[in-house]
């Protein structure tokens, strides 16, 4: 791997680290602000809104300059959302500004590995930067919990500077006051990100035709016979394993009991399945062969029912690993052929903000689906139970369509198959 690969994965550990952190402290704010549940619930959604929105431009914003620099501009985007939260904003609002943040950093995040790695390295980079990030969240929800308990808590409140009286009274607001730092931290590993050397596509001086250029991009990709497979395939899994990051939250406290300092615990331990199915993905993952991981995602869905009836900790704690694991062998192989064939038809930064659109509006539409059936009275179970239908259907809908694929547009789907394998060394 190039010396700047290590200086992305350092950075995307950090900034990922603040942002699983800042999750559970803005959950723990609305908790302690006496928010209805719903209020909390939709968390998810408000951070997805920005990806959705602003799609048709953070793609090409990515494009049209260094993409160190543009993951800079992303952490300092942040650093806003969490000091207006600090003092006075609404936490939803300000959150919605973090997910700003984020969904400009992310298709330069994921736009540089095109420009830096060959397509052979492409699966191995995505097993290393997927195994980091979730190890990022392991540690972030775990950080978060901490900073939101007891006893780091009562050490963060009693820290008193002198001149400065800054609005820091709760656990929660501690713990955001934190994640400054780590953003801060992040942003300045940023600038130490190599240019690749590929030539800056500039933003259209009429912004607005930027629409008409993601629409485009989107049906192409979306038309591409191995693209809309691995779309629809990750879409549906980031939508699900995005709001599951609460649900096992919601989960926790009604099966177990558990309050958020404990719970978070157990979205760090899913994490750590992820990671290990990121990991193998990554050792033996081809390619040419990502589609053939789908008949798990049939088998995670039905994993995500049997979840319900689990009420101890030691059948949940292994459990929760394996469907970790499910998800991390399934998004790895996915995830790089999207965007082996996004960067084939047009571009690394508008290939990954279309990924992110239709993922993110996944998020955003299960988001707001949870968030409205948990305040007309839908229990945790249900809607764990829901999203393991919705899983098990879609991802055997997708087996469908990929066969039907197979068989009817054959030599189309061989042609882009052949490419894929055409580097010899794509492991």
């Amino acid at each position: 791997m190039k010396r700047g690969f290590y200086t992305i994965m350092a950075a995307q550990f950090f900034s990922s680290l603040a942002d699983n952190a800042l999750f559970v402290a803005a959950v723990e704010l609305l908790r302690g602000a006496g928010a209805q549940e719903w209020q909390r619930a939709a968390l998810v959604p408000m951070f997805a809104l920005a990806y959705v929105v602003l799609a048709p431009w953070v793609g090409a914003f990515a494009d049209s300059r260094p993409k160190g620099r543009v993951m800079f501009i992303s952490n300092a985007v942040k650093v806003i959302g969490c000091l207006l939260m600090l003092f006075g904003g609404h936490p939803l609002l300000a959150y919605a500004i973090v997910g700003l943040g984020a969904a400009a950093y992310s298709p330069a995040k994921y736009g540089i590995l095109t420009e830096l790695l060959p397509p052979s390295q492409l699966v191995k980079a995505n097993g290393w930067i997927e195994g980091l990030t979730i190890a990022s969240i392991i540690l972030g929800v775990l950080l978060g919990g901490q900073l939101v308990g007891p006893h780091v808590s009562a050490l963060l409140l009693a820290i008193d500077l002198p001149v400065i009286d800054l609005p820091i009274n709760t656990p929660a607001e501690a713990a955001i006051a934190v994640q400054v730092f780590v953003y801060a931290l992040a942003a300045a590993i940023n600038l130490r990100i190599p240019h690749s050397g590929v030539k800056m596509r500039p933003l259209p001086a009429q912004k607005l035709s930027l629409l008409g250029d993601f629409w485009r991009c989107n049906t192409r990709l979306w038309r591409d016979k191995l693209g809309q497979i691995s779309l629809a395939t990750t879409t549906l899994f980031w939508g699900v394993s995005a709001n599951m990051r609460y649900i096992v939250l919601a989960w926790a406290a009604a099966a177990l009991g558990y309050g958020t300092t404990q719970a978070v615990r157990l979205v760090g331990v899913v994490a750590i399945g992820t990671t290990l199915g990121a990991m193998l993905a990554a050792i033996w993952g081809r390619l040419d062969r990502a589609t053939s991981v789908m008949p798990l995602g049939i088998l995670m869905g039905a994993a995500v029912i049997v979840i319900v009836f689990i009420d101890h900790i030691w059948l949940a704690v292994p459990f929760l690993v394996f469907m970790g694991a499910l998800a991390g062998c399934i998004l790895v192989p996915m995830n790089a052929l999207l965007q082996h064939r996004g960067h084939n038809l047009m571009g690394a930064g508008r290939s990954i903000a279309v990924q992110n659109f239709n993922e993110q509006a996944c998020i955003l539409g299960l988001g707001a689906l949870y968030s409205a059936s948990t305040g007309a009275g839908l229990s945790a179970f249900g809607a764990i139970t829901l999203f393991g239908i919705v899983v098990m259907v879609s991802m055997a809908g997708i087996q469908f369509w990929h066969s039907y694929n197979l068989r009817h547009h054959t030599a189309e789907v061989e042609h882009l198959l052949q490419i894929a394998r055409s580097d010899p060394g794509h492991h």
